[in-house]
């Protein structure tokens, strides 16, 4: 029976069927494939994290009290300043995996500076908190967004900062509300939009619990088949969560198995370079850039635009490319393949997850972009920096007559060395591995998490500054010394027409000219190669 109520996003409904008893079985397998998987987190664990975060409400009252006093400002002004933690990303919208971070903002009034954060937060993190409770602190201050990560009681925090152009801060303050945005620089406003996007997306949707689950396949598919984060051209979790959020839109009675067989042929079948809209833009006095083609021409060239639904409306997916474009549609259409069959009983909910075989028979070509420095700090800048620079590689590769599909690899390998002197270094560069250090495992990025690796990668140059600037330990020159690498692989699919063998030398020595010619870089310091392997 179907039951007619509001309109969900800027379309009709498709349905407003109810769940049938299969569907609602189907939905019960695809829970209890997930908890196989590990999506879910202990009870005790979740329990931890809602205390700990009352603990940061605690401390983020504090902190904004401690400055107002510093600034020696009247105790009316101390005692209704005030001062909020919101949370956001993946574990706001209530879909995220045991170990994950916690996304969080730190909101104080117009009196206290982003060079308050980082002077006072510290030592009053400290202080409030059971001695040893803190397992590692490392203040980003140059980062575009400011930003404190943490390791509290075994749990990753991002402590970001923001002010606004108010007396006070309200425990009850409903982010949401646009007229908070008067008064902000950008810096203000990215950090702000990360809670108000995840508040709208939340509101959006006609169930959550439904969208909740949907979401956890969706991240959890995405990742395993290596089509997931935004640096490297594919959408990131809010992307993912925004996709998933419209076609609950569409069903809203479904279950969440159901809008996961439905998301493969809705998403791989769009119109694109139609966007993704939640709701319609709305318009506002402080008048700030949002996402509008018919304005802007560099909006006109976003091949999978999904439009984040707080204003000011941003595209989340602007460094998808052709290839990543092409590479999530061929997904798409395989997710879809797998989910009819489970559908029809013919698979199971495990088959969807299996993972990506990029590395074992995707490509018979493969490049090793491969970036090194003498310091773990340097390494965490430079690494980022190349980051932010391979998808130009890729573009120069794309660009050349022999080459059908160049696929970066959406996560980068972190490795350690031990060598004795340059000709080592240079072997590890060209994609040795005999002086990689014993005991010290391979790590992706995305598991390091580090902050200035991510600034830089995000494109803040300044974030190079500190670790850039610091001292390397003395040496004995008759010990190996520490050499620390991060390598990003491109798979490449030979065009058909091509008779030719695989030649990117050009590419590759024009590219890596380009980046050693920037600031970021700094001889005898840092080192990049790039090496083809088959």
């Amino acid at each position: 029976m179907a039951v007619q109520q509001r309109q969900w996003g800027t379309t009709p409904s498709i349905s407003w069927t109810l769940p049938t008893e299969k569907e609602i079985l189907q939905n019960e397998e695809l829970t209890d494939e997930l908890k196989r998987q590990g999506q879910y987190e202990a009870l005790g664990e979740t329990d931890k994290k809602q205390k700990l975060l009352i603990q940061l409400q605690k401390i983020a009252v504090e902190f904004v009290k401690h400055v107002c006093r510093t600034n020696n400002l009247p105790q009316s002004i101390i005692n209704s300043a005030g001062g909020k933690i919101f949370t956001y990303g993946s574990y706001r919208l209530g879909a995220y995996a045991p170990g994950s971070d916690i996304d969080t903002l730190v909101v104080a009034p117009r009196h206290v500076s982003r060079e308050d954060f980082f002077e006072h937060m510290p030592s009053i993190l400290e202080k409030m908190l059971p001695a040893g409770a803190i397992e590692e602190m490392k203040p980003v201050p140059e980062a575009y967004v400011p930003i404190i990560k943490l390791m509290i009681f075994g749990t990753d925090i991002d402590l970001n900062f923001t002010r606004l152009a108010v007396p006070s801060v309200p425990f009850d303050l409903d982010v949401k509300d646009t007229n908070l945005l008067r008064g902000l620089d950008d810096r203000e406003l990215r950090a702000l939009n990360g809670p108000r996007v995840a508040d709208e997306l939340l509101e959006l949707v006609p169930q959550k619990k439904t969208f909740r689950t949907a979401l956890r396949a969706i991240k959890l598919w995405a990742q395993r088949r290596a089509v997931y984060g935004n640096i490297v051209g594919f959408p990131g979790g809010v992307a993912w969560g925004m996709l998933v959020a419209r076609v609950c839109q569409l069903y809203p009675q479904a279950t969440g198995s159901v809008i996961v067989m439905k998301f493969f042929r809705i998403i791989g079948r769009w119109n694109w370079p139609q966007p993704i809209l939640l709701k319609e833009s709305e318009d506002h006095p402080i008048q700030a850039r949002v996402w509008n083609p018919r304005l802007y021409p560099t909006d006109k060239y976003h091949l999978m635009p999904i439009i984040t639904p707080a204003y000011p409306a941003m595209c989340a997916t602007h460094n998808i490319g052709p290839t990543t474009k092409k590479i999530i549609i061929h997904e798409l259409e395989r997710g879809g393949d797998i989910t009819d069959k489970i559908s029809f009983g013919r698979l199971q909910w495990r088959d969807l997850f299996t993972k990506h075989t990029y590395f074992t028979k995707d490509y018979k070509y493969y490049l090793s972009i491969i970036s090194g420095s003498t310091s773990k700090d340097a390494q965490a800048s430079w690494s980022g920096f190349v980051e932010s620079k391979v998808r130009l590689l890729v573009q120069a590769l794309e660009g050349q007559g022999t080459i059908g599909v160049a696929r970066l690899f959406n996560k980068g390998f972190a490795r350690e060395h031990r060598c004795k002197d340059e000709d080592e270094r240079q072997s590890v560069l060209r994609g040795g591995m005999q002086y990689q250090a014993i005991n010290v495992k391979t790590e992706t990025t995305d598991n390091i998490n580090d902050p200035i690796h991510n600034a830089v990668a995000q494109g803040n140059a300044d974030a190079r500054t500190s670790p850039n600037g610091s001292s390397e330990p003395v040496r004995d020159a008759n010990e190996p010394h520490a050499f620390y690498t991060t390598t990003y692989y491109v798979g490449i699919e030979l065009a058909q027409e091509s008779t030719k063998k695989l030649d990117v030398s050009t590419e590759s020595r024009d590219w890596r000219e380009q980046q050693c010619r920037t600031a970021n870089y700094e001889e005898g310091r840092n080192y990049l190669n790039i090496a083809a392997t088959r």
